[in-house]
């Protein structure tokens, strides 16, 4: 994943200390340290409220596109639609749950529980699966209800 770069940048640009954002994480300093240098993947609830902060879109942060922020963004992930657009996006594409989790490199449960919304997507698998189908995260994630497809 490529949002370490746009983070530090997005955080220089605010004159923001790794600290500071820590304290908003409500996670130890040297954990965001080790977020913006990618040493640690960032879970998708801290990494939408990093985008909500920075007023960027999820996407923006995974390099997807060049767009900052999509309009009428919701600020919180919203599980039940999340695991409905994950559904949808699978049946649409013809995809079975095994073979997602044989992508994913995960287990068929863990795509049943999150189509079911029982937790979140985990980012790595989010990523994989929106770069590979040129798919919207934030749209997957609830957060918009438009720009399906990513430009």
């Amino acid at each position: 994943m490529i949002y370490s770069e746009k983070l530090k940048f997005l955080r220089e640009e605010k004159e923001i200390t790794q600290n500071e954002l820590a304290n908003l994480l409500q996670i130890h300093s040297a954990t965001y340290s080790q977020f913006e240098r990618e040493y640690t993947i960032i879970p998708i609830k801290k990494l939408s409220i990093l985008a909500d902060f920075f007023h960027v879109s999820i996407d923006y942060l995974f390099d997807f596109t060049s767009i900052k922020q999509y309009t009428n963004t919701k600020k919180e992930v919203d599980l039940k639609i999340s695991g409905k657009r994950l559904k949808t996006f699978r049946k649409e594409n013809r995809i079975t749950q095994k073979a997602l989790a044989q992508f994913l490199n995960t287990t068929q449960s863990n795509i049943v529980g999150y189509e079911q919304g029982k937790f979140i997507i985990a980012t790595p698998y989010l990523y994989m699966i929106c770069q590979k189908y040129n798919i919207s995260a934030d749209y997957l994630l609830g957060k918009i209800d438009n720009s399906k497809y990513l430009k």
